[in-house]
């Protein structure tokens, strides 16, 4: 499927992600302009995406594109707004992948330019199984809402959800693979140690994981009685300070994002 230009600001990690997933799901652009000052990252857009035309350019010339994607932290995102302010094209939509700042605060770094989204994205739109949550300005009409959704539906899910809610799911989905990947790794490595081949441990792994959250999510049962179906529980003794972790580190991390 082909797409008009977009642009993105920040040559990063989500850009990386983007760009690959994209290239699985076989999403063609016209151009994708591309504002990132460091060589290596550059590169490495490049090796993520061989097939897709990246151009590289500064921010103004990136921000003449159909849709450009702020790809930055938040507190890089006043940085990135500036030299774009005033250059984005009339029709153009701006989509900020950052958590933090509202969009009211981008309407106003970007000189008024009021066209925008925006989106918190996670690691598994690399591979079309993505969650992706967005909040929609109030001057996009439904032909701009649509054009969106075009382009990011081959991600993955993309819920469409109100602006306040996105530092909360920031927190859920798009750090969430983080809490589990050590554990993850962790269990793979020992599986191996245990006896079976890699590609036996990941299958069991993977077929495990998300069973036992469709399970949590569609059984009809309360969550305490989901968790009860199996008597052994080898890490129990560890539950209370897991949970006093996650409570006391994102409770921290929430409120210092949450605008």
């Amino acid at each position: 499927m082909s797409h008009p230009s977009i642009g993105i600001i920040g040559g990063g990690r989500i850009a990386r992600i983007l760009l690959g997933g994209w290239r699985c799901a076989g999403v063609d652009f016209a151009q994708v302009a591309v504002c990132e000052p460091d060589d290596a990252a550059f590169v490495a857009l490049q090796t993520a995406a061989p097939s897709t035309p990246l151009v590289r350019g500064e921010a103004t010339e990136v921000a003449k594109q159909t849709v450009v994607f702020l790809a930055v932290h938040p507190p890089q995102v006043p940085e990135a707004a500036a030299p774009i302010a005033g250059q984005l094209r009339e029709g153009a939509v701006a989509v900020s992948l950052a958590p933090k700042i509202t969009l009211a605060k981008l309407r106003s770094m970007l000189g008024g330019f009021g066209r925008l989204a925006r989106l918190i994205p996670n690691a598994p739109s690399l591979v079309g199984r993505g969650f992706n949550p967005i909040a929609w300005g109030d001057e996009l009409n439904d032909a701009d809402r649509q054009l969106i959704r075009s382009i990011l539906a081959p991600l993955g899910e993309l819920p469409e959800v109100e602006e306040e809610t996105l530092e909360a799911y920031a927190i859920l989905a798009a750090m969430g693979p983080t809490y589990f990947w050590p554990q993850w790794l962790e269990l793979e490595s020992l599986a191996i140690e245990f006896g079976l081949q890699q590609d036996s441990a990941r299958r069991a792994l993977c077929a495990m994981t998300v069973g036992a959250l469709d399970m949590l999510a569609s059984a009809g049962m309360k969550s305490d009685e989901v968790a009860d179906l199996i008597p052994v529980k080898p890490l129990a003794d560890f539950e209370p300070e897991l949970r006093a972790a996650y409570r006391g580190r994102l409770t921290a991390l929430f409120e210092k994002i949450h605008p």
